[in-house]
């Protein structure tokens, strides 16, 4: 049974930062795709990051701004996203999981997710 676990999540002020953690069980994080998605109240989730499982640089989303970074420990089987300079914007639910090549999720579980919250 697939299942992740995030957290990292918190409050945190305009301009801050923060590191979010994404354990995984039952598949191994270096044989997919992975990526970070994020869902505000009244809007869908959306993909904000994705690492590949091959020799390639991470991909994010353009609104990003070069703000996150995506990374990946083998050894822990987990994955992380880097939040530097903080918006408002940024304020959502956080979640991860295997991306397949049209952008969807691979596994129907998701994780209870991570609340980020960004205000002053």
């Amino acid at each position: 049974q697939v299942q992740f676990v995030e957290s990292g999540g918190g409050l945190v002020q305009p301009g801050g930062s923060l590191r979010l953690s994404c354990s995984a069980s039952g598949i191994n994080v270096n044989q997919y795709t992975m990526g970070w998605y994020r869902q505000a109240p009244g809007k869908e989730r959306e993909l904000v990051a994705r690492i590949f499982n091959w020799d390639s640089p991470p991909n994010y989303a353009w609104f990003l701004e070069g703000r996150f970074t995506i990374s990946r420990d083998d050894a822990k089987n987990t994955v992380y996203l880097q939040m530097d300079k903080l918006k408002p914007d940024d304020t959502a639910k956080y979640y991860c999981n295997a991306v397949n090549t049209i952008l969807t999720p691979v596994f129907s579980s998701w994780g209870p997710g991570t609340q980020v919250s960004v205000s002053s």
